[in-house]
């Protein structure tokens, strides 16, 4: 069963691991939208726009219903919304990392380097 879990967790990252897709759940998790109107918030050709979504569904993270001519898709599951959340929390914290680094490296620089007296 852990092996099963560890698969399973590893092809729900795989099926995240592209930016636009990040960025289509992004738009979701602000609620259902169409091809077109996820295509106009990305800012990307619906082509794209229509790839990523179809490897989102075929790994049951969204969920597409026809509404007459068009497609309204919405999040398969809600805690999606938390778990980018989380993942911005995580890039924040390596940018207060990365930033502490930097300022340490600052201050180091500004030092005076003193010379040994003889």
């Amino acid at each position: 069963m852990n092996l099963e879990m560890q698969r399973f967790k590893a092809e729900f990252f795989k099926a995240l691991s592209h930016p636009l897709r990040i960025r289509i759940l992004e738009i979701l998790a602000e609620g259902e939208k169409s091809v077109n109107e996820i295509q106009i918030l990305a800012g990307s050709e619906g082509s794209a726009v229509s790839q990523q979504l179809q490897v989102l569904r075929a790994k049951n993270i969204v969920s597409g219903t026809k509404d007459g001519n068009k497609v309204i898709y919405t999040l398969k599951d809600p805690m999606i919304i938390d778990l980018l959340a989380v993942a911005r929390q995580i890039f924040n914290n390596h940018l207060v990392d990365t930033i502490t680094i930097l300022d340490k490296f600052k201050e180091e620089e500004e030092v005076p380097a003193v010379t040994p007296k003889n």
